[in-house]
């Protein structure tokens, strides 16, 4: 299966289900060591670029995703709508020129993603941040890819170990952002943007690699 642009639309609206059906379970876990705003934030994001693309779909796989990180940028607030935003931008490059993702691309775009969120957001592993979902996801999906696994494979597999680092988080204690100052208070709480990000990986296997049951 490859992915085209109405398959890249319905993993976006997809997302805007899934983080209102989350905004609440955001919006805890970042009251516990942030500004309880995550989940708000999200779902607010996440309308908006449902609302604004089913207004004015763009006409390729790049300006799609490039058109979704303007929205996310300019809806969400706090750290996460430049992060998030820079996913997306940063997605988009790989998608430059494309009518359809294969395998390969989908976890370069991927690649590029993350790459994008470490860069802007200084993180590395183990800060307690969506870094820690993201970067085992990414490994996960390109040691898949590598053993030319299927596209459903690739992104269960990043699914599944993004959920690892997202609960490996729990016990962390946050080096980046505001939770970062609360010190050892800050151990025994799931990161949010670690959960978040879970969410936007899930969602991909769901709408791309069994499409049924999305």
């Amino acid at each position: 299966m490859a992915i085209r642009k109405e398959d890249v639309l319905a993993w976006l609206m997809a997302l805007q289900q899934v983080y209102a059906e989350n905004k609440q379970l955001l919006t805890d876990l970042d009251a516990a060591i942030g500004d309880a705003d995550h989940g708000i934030n999200m779902d607010r994001g996440f309308s908006s670029v449902k609302t604004e693309l089913a207004a004015n779909v763009p006409g390729d796989l790049q300006s799609i995703l490039q058109a979704t990180a303007k929205i996310l940028i300019r809806t969400i607030g706090g750290a996460a709508g430049p992060l998030y935003g820079t996913f997306f931008l940063r997605a988009s490059t790989a998608a430059s020129g494309k009518i359809e993702l294969d395998a390969a691309s989908m976890v370069a775009m991927f690649q590029a993603g993350i790459e994008g969120v470490q860069q802007r957001g200084k993180a590395v592993a183990g800060d307690k941040t969506m870094v820690d979902a993201l970067l085992p996801a990414l490994g996960a999906m390109q040691t898949s890819l590598e053993e030319r696994a299927s596209l459903a494979k690739i992104l269960d597999e990043g699914a599944a170990a993004a959920e690892a680092g997202m609960r490996a988080t729990i016990p962390m204690q946050a080096r980046k952002g505001r939770a970062s100052y609360l010190g050892e208070r800050s151990i025994g709480h799931q990161d949010p943007g670690a959960t978040s990000s879970y969410l936007l990986l899930k969602t991909a296997a769901n709408v791309w690699g069994h499409p049924g049951n999305s």
